[in-house]
């Protein structure tokens, strides 16, 4: 059988592996084994970190909102399903992004909203009787 010769191949997948590990401490960045292992791994994390920065992002609005409501005597639950209520749809990232940015518009989002929460439960006393 004869001798195959990968030279072109096999270079532009470790040049490949190269380009992503450059700037790695050690050897690295410059030993084909080590850098593979070490970009796979940086990959992993890279995975990892995509997903958890949707998760911490949400966080940090739902707690910027809820600090916010605080100033207005609702909590973050009571203000979002009031939101829900009055028909008002605006995600959490705006949300908490009119919070810190335009307070006045923040408060006029949870005056309608506590509007919006008495109406309700005074229909509903009035069910009750």
């Amino acid at each position: 059988m004869p001798r195959v010769k990968g030279g072109v191949t096999t270079r532009r997948r470790k040049k490949k592996i190269f380009r992503l590990a450059k700037g790695y401490w050690g050897s690295k960045k410059n030993r084909y084994r080590a850098a593979t292992e070490a970009v796979d791994r940086a990959g992993r994390f890279a995975w990892i970190g995509r997903r958890l920065k949707k998760r911490e992002f949400r966080q940090l609005w739902n707690s910027r909102i809820g600090a916010a409501v605080r100033a207005y005597g609702l909590s973050y639950s009571r203000f979002i399903s009031g939101l829900k209520k009055a028909n008002i749809a605006i995600n959490r990232k705006m949300l908490a992004d009119i919070a810190v940015r335009d307070p006045k518009t923040f408060a006029s989002l949870a005056e309608a909203v506590k509007h919006e929460l008495n109406a309700n439960t005074t229909v509903a006393a009035k069910t009750s009787i």
